[in-house]
């Protein structure tokens, strides 16, 4: 449990690096404080003067307390050497590792130093790694938003951002509710592709599984659906499983139901990415579903574990590495005073044939249809 003196100094900072409360502007009085967390005047002193220590207040004798931006400076933002501030959801696993290679190849080029911080996709991790950023004084950030396709409470931080001209750029997805540039792949176009792949083979059942907190997801489901009614084959929800970050834990559970429940109808399956992909191959195998001979799987973003794993993944591209390189390269320019930069950069994916397409038989295709 954190010392009271701390609650008190994580909600000030927090409101100051949100723009609650302004440069310049007297925060509530000590007895005010005293009050609202019901602690002792020692409590409230010792928190306003390890703020003060941090360059987040001043104190003037006889006026009050104000907020400061010293902090920028005492945390290295005078440093001579520019610190871009990366956000990712995850640092080690999927694909992540080689987005971040790119991005940290292109600063070195110009000697930019990298702070990396992740948010396992959690909106309070997100909330303090925005906060770091803030508190250390980075030049720019490039972030990977946390469960993009839902509502996001940090959205005051990217503002702060804003006000302060540090530039930022997101990847791989954007907040729909802020105006900023970014480098995404594009999603639609991927699942499209994957689900018109399978239809060109003779499958009319096409299952899809998707992660609906993420933007990726619904603009992945949407390919799909757009694939479908271009050939005239009808959505049917009862063939889509969807999963968000927590369910993500139940999800082979959930596959094992799903698959069960449709393997007499299901041919193929359009997959959220890779690592759906292979796990729906692994629960095949539990269930005696043989891939691609009774159901064909595609999945998506052409990550090593496709190319690792015991079964060659029919996948399509994701453009990782250079990803990484462009949204550092769109930092570095903007920060050189680059006008009329792109505000969207979308990647075309290219389908990566694997083993785990069948082409469904004529005779195959009636008997599903």
């Amino acid at each position: 449990m954190k010392p009271k003196y701390q609650v008190i100094i994580d909600d000030i900072k927090s409101k100051i690096l949100s723009g609650d409360y302004n440069v310049g502007e007297k925060i509530p009085t000590e007895s005010s404080i005293q009050e609202k967390y019901k602690v002792s005047r020692h409590t409230v002193r010792k928190a306003i003067s390890e703020l003060s220590k941090e360059g987040f207040l001043r104190s003037e004798k006889g006026s009050g307390t104000y907020v400061s931006n010293q902090y920028q400076s005492k945390s290295g933002g005078n440093s001579n050497s520019k610190i871009i501030g990366v956000i990712t959801t995850y640092i080690s696993d999927y694909i992540f590792p080689s987005i971040i290679r790119g991005i940290e190849g292109r600063l070195n080029e110009d000697n930019y130093s990298l702070l990396l911080a992740s948010t396992n996709n959690d909106v309070e991790q997100e909330k303090k790694a925005l906060e770091m950023m803030l508190s250390f004084g980075v030049d720019g950030l490039i972030v990977e938003p946390t469960k993009s396709n839902l509502y996001n409470p940090n959205i005051s931080y990217y503002l702060s951002f804003k006000e302060q001209d540090v530039p930022f750029i997101m990847i791989n997805a954007h907040y729909e509710e802020l105006d900023v540039p970014f480098f995404c792949l594009d999603d639609v176009q991927s699942s499209y592709l994957a689900t018109k792949e399978l239809i060109s083979k003779g499958h009319t059942q096409i299952g899809l599984i998707s992660k609906m907190d993420d933007l990726q997801g619904k603009y992945r489901m949407k390919g799909y659906i757009k694939a479908l009614g271009e050939a005239k084959l009808r959505f049917q929800p009862e063939q889509v499983l969807s999963f968000d970050t927590e369910t993500k834990l139940d999800l082979y559970t959930n596959l094992k139901e799903f698959l069960n429940k449709n393997r007499d109808v299901l041919t193929a399956i359009v997959c959220y990415n890779d690592e759906v992909g292979l796990e729906v191959a692994n629960v095949c195998r539990q269930l005696n579903i043989s891939v691609p001979g009774k159901l064909s799987i595609i999945g998506q973003d052409n990550s090593y574990i496709s190319k690792n794993a015991n079964i060659n993944l029919t996948t399509l591209t994701h453009p990782q590495e250079q990803m990484g390189r462009d949204a550092a390269d769109w930092i570095i320019k903007k920060l050189h005073g680059r006008k009329n930069l792109p505000k969207e950069t979308y990647y075309q994916p290219v389908l990566i044939e694997g083993e785990t397409v069948k082409e469904l038989e004529v005779n195959e295709t009636l008997r599903k249809a």
